[in-house]
């Protein structure tokens, strides 16, 4: 498969629903076109963990119909993956394990029922890894099939990367929306922690789960941000005026390949020469902790969760999630809390530290997508800002030497989703020149 076909050669979320509206696009034709690419390439992906075609067409149509009437909400008739973590009313959801092989739910997730509110389509549900841990799915990294797409969000962003939708639904509790994004050359967006309803979304942790959105531009997931918010708030990222940034080295800085710091200090300079500010920021110690106190949180919550099943569940799963549960285990109530204490801590910290910016600068992950499909690779990069509550967001940057995707993470402040999203876009508009030169 070519990284031309692999980025994605159609439109994203945002331009679908502007023609659309305008009529020169119908949703029947857009989902047609989607099915025939799927059927073309999804023996090499594998994204979908399941897809009902005709289903898809009969709404596509009755979308139309609305279109026609004056009657189609803001995402009518624009296709989605949806992670098979989140409950799908009369769709299978099967968690990434066979115990939930046969489950099929009675209500949709808070957030699939605001999505379809708005118009948007279920057109299938994207693999994910068991229970949205560490084990892998089947899928497969878009631009090279022998490496891994990332996870646990693994079919959501391979789903877009290869061009099946155009937008897709994921989650994240340590980096499983950021990462695979990164791996897969899309965009990717986890939200303020809060923002967004998990009601309906198996659960990994109460403190930590946050729903993430995969587009090919910054313009689509704000777009589906917008339609998944309690006030359904209007955001409409613009590129502002070049904004304040912050190049933060983290703990984890020397743990990135040297193309991805090379990439993201490129970006900098580039983000500098176009007229913004470009600080360099140190995290105090404390942040040397951030992947015990997520880990610590993660792993004492599941087993907290799910005490009453793991017994009965035990002949049916993985061995990373049998070992990931025994590690939660032999963590006591103490350190869960002291973990939660730093947690706030921390937060408190990166809100005084990112305050005077409109985004913190920092990797998305390791480097390019590891090669082999037997793990996920690290969330390193991502566990300090998820920790934090805060909106994060990864955006193509360039290729490593394996002609598979680099990208750049940008993080903002707590609730400040709307002014973050407009850095972000100012931002994308930057890399653009540099980025189509690569891509």
């Amino acid at each position: 498969m070519n990284p031309a076909m692999a980025a994605g050669n159609g439109f994203g979320a945002s331009e679908i629903r502007a023609h659309l509206q305008s009529g020169g696009l119908t949703s029947e034709s857009l989902m047609t076109r989607l099915v025939e690419r799927i059927g073309r390439y999804e023996p090499q992906v594998r994204a979908w963990e399941w897809l009902d075609a005709e289903r898809a067409l009969s709404l596509a149509r009755e979308s139309d119909a609305l279109y026609a009437a004056g009657r189609a909400g803001p995402l009518q008739g624009i296709p989605l993956g949806i992670k098979d973590v989140i409950e799908t009313a009369g769709i299978p959801t099967r968690m990434g394990s066979p115990l939930f092989a046969d489950h099929v739910p009675a209500r949709s997730a808070a957030v699939i029922r605001a999505l379809e509110d708005a118009g948007a389509i279920v057109l299938g549900k994207t693999v994910t890894t068991e229970f949205a841990t560490q084990c892998p799915g089947k899928t497969r990294n878009p631009w090279n099939p022998a490496h891994t797409p990332g996870g646990s969000s693994s079919g959501s962003a391979a789903a877009v990367a290869a061009g099946f939708v155009p937008a897709a639904v994921g989650t994240q509790t340590r980096g499983s929306t950021i990462r695979p994004a990164a791996y897969c050359g899309v965009v990717g967006y986890k939200p303020s922690l809060g923002a967004i309803s998990t009601e309906g979304i198996f659960p990994t942790s109460g403190t930590l789960d946050q729903v993430g959105f995969f587009g090919m531009s910054v313009a689509d997931v704000a777009l589906l941000t917008a339609a998944c918010l309690p006030s359904r708030t209007r955001i409409q990222p613009v590129p502002s005026a070049p904004p304040a940034l912050a190049l933060a080295r983290t703990v984890f800085w020397n743990e990135a390949s040297p193309e991805q710091q090379r990439c993201v200090e490129a970006a900098a300079r580039h983000f500098a020469a176009l007229g913004a500010t470009v600080d360099r920021i140190d995290l105090p110690a404390p942040f040397d902790r951030a992947s015990w106190v997520c880990s610590t949180i993660q792993r004492y919550e599941i087993v907290q969760l799910h005490r009453d099943k793991l017994e009965d569940w035990k002949p049916s799963l993985s061995r990373q999630f049998l070992a990931y549960v025994e590690a939660g285990r032999q963590i006591g109530a103490a350190q869960y809390q002291e973990a939660l204490e730093l947690r706030k801590e921390l937060a408190a910290l990166y809100d005084d530290l990112a305050r005077p910016y409109g985004a913190v600068l920092s990797p998305p992950a390791d480097g390019e997508a590891p090669l082999g499909l037997e793990a996920t690779g690290s969330a390193n990069f991502c566990v300090t800002w998820t920790i934090c509550g805060v909106p994060a967001l990864t955006l193509p940057a360039g290729l490593g030497p394996r002609r598979l995707p680099l990208g750049i993470q940008l993080t903002g402040l707590h609730g400040r989703d709307a002014s973050f999203l407009e850095s972000a876009r100012w931002c994308e508009s930057a890399l653009r020149v540099w980025r189509e030169s690569l891509f």
